[in-house]
């Protein structure tokens, strides 16, 4: 008899529990980004008061790439608060109002979402497969070898993207909020 695998599964929360994002399905991949866009709203984050760290010391932000059609917002998503860099920025980060919690970032033009690894309970959450745009890492940082580097996001990373959004039969489905606002 052939062993059958039960779908995965995993959820998402801010630091208080307000909000809660179930992830179901293998991730598109596990990757730790390097880019001065993540580094600098990552710090934004952390300024707010009792905001977990977002940032790590490296200059790394780890997150968890899921595709969208994938994720249910079982809890809190009226708590939400879209934050972009710029007013016309393609990315807007979700973050929750009611502890500061950075939930996830969506390329709003994309099929995924990728959510702060960190939000994702220790024994739930996949290791980082690689690290991206490395070149954008603090000065004097060195990275270790434990894991591959990339400067750029690489073909294998945007291979994955394009499987991805095959299986999804091309679709990009919005993220919807119930409530929330831009900040």
């Amino acid at each position: 008899m052939a062993d059958i695998q039960k779908p995965e599964h995993r959820t998402a929360s801010c630091q208080c529990g307000t909000v809660s994002l179930e992830l179901t399905g293998k991730p598109i991949v596990a990757a730790t980004c390097y880019c001065h866009s993540c580094q600098t709203a990552g710090h934004a984050f952390e300024a707010l008061p009792g905001a977990p760290p977002v940032v790590g010391a490296d200059g790394g932000t780890p997150y968890l790439l899921m595709r969208k059609d994938r994720l249910t917002w079982r809890s809190g998503s009226d708590q939400l608060a879209e934050h972009r860099l710029t007013p016309d920025s393609p990315t807007r980060r979700f973050v929750a109002t009611c502890c500061h919690s950075p939930i996830a970032l969506e390329f709003t033009k994309g099929h995924w979402l990728s959510v702060y690894s960190d939000r994702i309970a220790a024994d739930e959450r996949p290791a980082a497969e690689m690290r991206t745009i490395v070149g954008d890492r603090p000065e004097g940082v060195e990275l270790p070898d434990d894991i591959p580097n990339y400067p750029a996001p690489t073909g294998r990373f945007l291979w994955r993207l394009l499987t991805a959004w095959a299986a999804m039969g091309f679709r990009a489905p919005p993220i919807e909020m119930t409530k929330g606002y831009a900040r």
